[in-house]
C-alpha cells in the first residue's frame, strides 16, 4: 500500500513538472534567456517529444520557434544528444565560424557519424588534417587550367548528355523526373573531374566518352550517401552504433556499399600511380603530383569531393526549376540577358565561355535567390571546446553542440524583411549588377576558414546548366501549384522527384 502510496506521489510531481512545461507561457534556459512556446522542454526527455513529432518537417518546425525568439537563437536539449543551441542569427554564426572559430570544429560526435564513409577528408576533420587539405585543394582549385577543365568537362555533358535526353523526352512527350536527371548529371560531372572517369549515369550509345565506371561504384556511393545521412536522423543516436555493432539492417548495407566505394576508389588511386605520364588536369592526378600523399588520404578526399559536388548543385538547381515554374516573368528576364550576352559576343550557337557566364548578373541573382530559400546544406553542425556567451548573450557550455539553420536564416524577417518568403532575385541585384551578400547572412556557402572552394565552380556550372536548358527548352511542371514536399539528407532534395514535361522552344503544342 505504501508503495503504490509513494508511485502516486511520483507521478503527480512528474505530472505537475510537465504541466509547467507545457502549459507555462515562458521558460528559462540555463542562460537565462526564455524558451520560445514552440520549444519549449519536457523533463527528462528535452525536446525530444517535439523532435519525433516533427522530424518530417524538421527545418520548417525549427523557422516556427527561431522566428519566436527575439535574437533568432534557442537553447536545445535532448534525450542522447545533450545540450546546444540553434541559431539563424547572422551574428552569432560569423563568430562560430569566423571570429572564435577555433572553438567551434566539427567535433568528434559530426565526424564519428561520416567517418566510416569520408575517413578524415576535408569536409570530416579538423584542426592539423583538415589544414593540410585544405592549403593543397585551395592551391589546385584556383588554377586557371584546373578552371578550363571543369568547364570544358560540363560543356561535353551538356552537349552529348543532358540536351540530348531532353530534346528525347520533348520529342516522345514523356514525363521526367528533373531532380534525378540533374543528379546523374553532377555525379557524371564530378566523378570525371575528381577522377578523370566517368560513370556514364547519362551515358548515350553515340557519346564519345571516356571509359565508363563500374555501375556498382555509383550505386554504392548513392546508397553510402543516404544511409550516412540517415544516421543523424535517429531519435536515439546510439542505435545506430548498436546496429553497426551487431552489423544488422541499415548499418550491415551501409558497410558494404562503403566497402565497395572504397575498394573502387583505390584501385583507381592506385591505377593512376603506376602510369607513366598520368593524366594532369583531374583532382586526383593534381593531389598525387603535388605532394608524397598516401592512398587512404587521396581516397577521403576524392571520396569527400565527390559527396560535396554531386547533390548540392542537382538539389539546388531542382528548387530553381520548381520557383522558376512560380515566376515566368524572372524566366523571360533570364532568356533575354543570355539572349542579349551571346549577341554582344556573337556567340549564337557556341559554347558559353567563362566570361560570357561571368556576365549573367541576373542569372546569378536568380540562383542566389534559390540557394537562399532552398540551401543545399540546409543545417549545419558545431562543438563549443569551452564554454563561451554568442553575441546576442545566448550561453554555450563546454562539449554543447552549436548548429546554424541555413533554412531558417533565409526565411527571417529581421534578416532579409518582410518579403523574405519571396523569390526575389532583385534583391541581389544594385544597377542592373550582382551585389554578394555576407556569408554570414547567406552561409550557403558556408563562411570563413571553411569557406566552400568550389563557390565558384558550382556557380559556373548552374549558370551554364540554366542558361544552354532554358534557350532550348521550356520546362513545365506537372503538378502545378503545389510546393514540393522536403527530403532532408544531406543535402535538402525535392521528395520524390520533380516531375516536369519538356518541349522545345518554337515547337507548337501538340493537343
Amino acid at each position: 500500500m505504501e508503495f503504490f502510496s509513494l508511485q502516486s506521489l511520483l507521478l503527480s510531481i512528474l505530472f505537475i513538472f510537465m504541466f509547467r512545461y507545457v502549459f507555462y507561457n515562458n521558460k528559462q534556459d540555463p542562460s537565462g534567456k526564455l524558451y520560445a512556446a514552440k520549444s519549449r522542454p519536457y523533463p527528462l526527455v528535452g525536446h525530444l517529444l517535439h523532435f519525433l513529432k516533427n522530424r518530417h518537417r524538421f527545418l520548417d518546425w525549427s523557422t516556427e520557434f527561431l522566428a519566436d525568439d527575439p535574437t533568432n537563437t534557442v537553447t536545445y536539449c535532448r534525450l542522447g544528444v545533450g545540450h546546444g543551441i540553434i541559431t539563424a542569427n547572422p551574428m552569432n554564426v560569423e563568430y562560430m565560424l569566423k571570429t572564435n572559430f577555433q572553438n567551434y570544429p566539427k567535433g568528434e560526435a559530426f565526424n564519428d557519424i561520416l567517418e566510416d564513409f569520408l575517413g578524415r577528408g576535408i569536409f570530416n576533420s579538423d584542426g592539423e588534417i583538415w589544414k593540410v587539405q585544405r592549403n593543397t585543394a585551395s592551391f589546385e582549385f584556383n588554377t586557371k587550367s584546373f578552371r578550363n577543365f571543369v568547364l570544358s568537362t560540363i560543356h561535353h555533358e551538356m552537349q552529348y548528355r543532358m540536351l540530348p535526353m531532353l530534346q528525347k523526352a520533348s520529342k516522345n512527350q514523356y514525363t521526367i523526373d528533373l531532380q534525378q536527371l540533374l543528379e546523374h548529371f553532377a555525379f557524371d560531372n564530378v566523378c570525371k573531374v575528381a577522377f578523370n572517369e566517368d560513370p556514364m549515369c547519362l551515358g548515350q550509345e553515340d557519346d564519345p566518352a571516356t571509359t565508363s565506371l563500374s555501375p556498382d561504384f555509383a550505386r554504392a556511393f548513392d546508397i553510402a550517401s543516404s544511409l550516412s545521412a540517415g544516421r543523424f536522423r535517429y531519435a536515439i543516436p546510439c542505435l545506430w552504433k548498436i546496429k553497426k555493432f551487431l552489423n544488422i539492417g541499415s548499418e550491415k548495407q551501409l558497410k558494404e556499399a562503403i566497402s565497395t566505394v572504397h575498394s573502387f576508389a583505390m584501385k583507381i588511386i592506385r591505377s593512376r600511380k603506376n602510369e607513366a605520364s598520368p593524366p594532369k588536369d583531374d583532382l586526383l592526378s593534381r593531389f598525387i603530383a603535388s605532394e608524397d600523399n598516401s592512398d587512404e588520404f587521396l581516397r577521403d578526399i576524392i571520396i569527400s569531393f565527390i559527396l560535396a559536388g554531386r547533390d548540392t548543385t542537382s538539389s539546388t538547381l531542382a528548387w530553381f526549376f520548381w520557383l522558376l515554374s512560380t515566376k515566368p516573368e524572372i524566366e523571360k528576364k533570364i532568356l533575354e540577358e543570355v539572349k542579349s550576352i551571346r549577341s554582344k559576343t556573337q556567340n549564337f550557337s557556341g559554347d558559353l565561355s567563362f566570361d560570357e557566364l561571368r556576365e549573367m548578373h541576373y542569372l546569378h541573382a536568380s540562383i542566389s535567390e534559390a540557394l537562399r530559400l532552398y540551401p543545399p546544406v540546409a543545417f549545419d553542425t558545431k562543438t563549443s571546446l569551452e564554454e563561451d556567451v554568442m553575441p546576442d548573450g545566448t550561453f554555450v557550455g563546454k562539449g554543447w553542440f552549436v548548429s546554424y539553420n541555413a533554412y531558417s536564416m533565409g526565411r527571417m524577417k529581421g534578416t532579409w524583411g518582410e518579403d523574405c518568403e519571396v523569390f526575389l532575385p532583385e534583391r541581389w541585384l544594385e544597377n542592373g549588377v550582382f551585389r554578394p551578400e555576407s556569408p554570414f547572412r547567406f552561409p550557403a556557402f558556408h563562411g570563413g576558414p571553411r569557406l566552400c572552394l568550389g563557390k565558384e565552380m558550382a556557380y559556373m556550372q548552374m549558370k551554364l546548366i540554366v542558361a544552354c536548358t532554358l534557350e532550348r527548352f521550356e520546362i513545365e511542371i506537372v503538378e502545378k501549384g503545389l510546393v514540393p514536399e522536403q527530403l532532408l539528407s544531406l543535402t535538402l532534395r525535392i521528395k520524390g522527384g520533380l516531375a516536369v514535361r519538356v518541349r522545345e522552344r518554337g515547337v507548337e503544342k501538340m493537343h
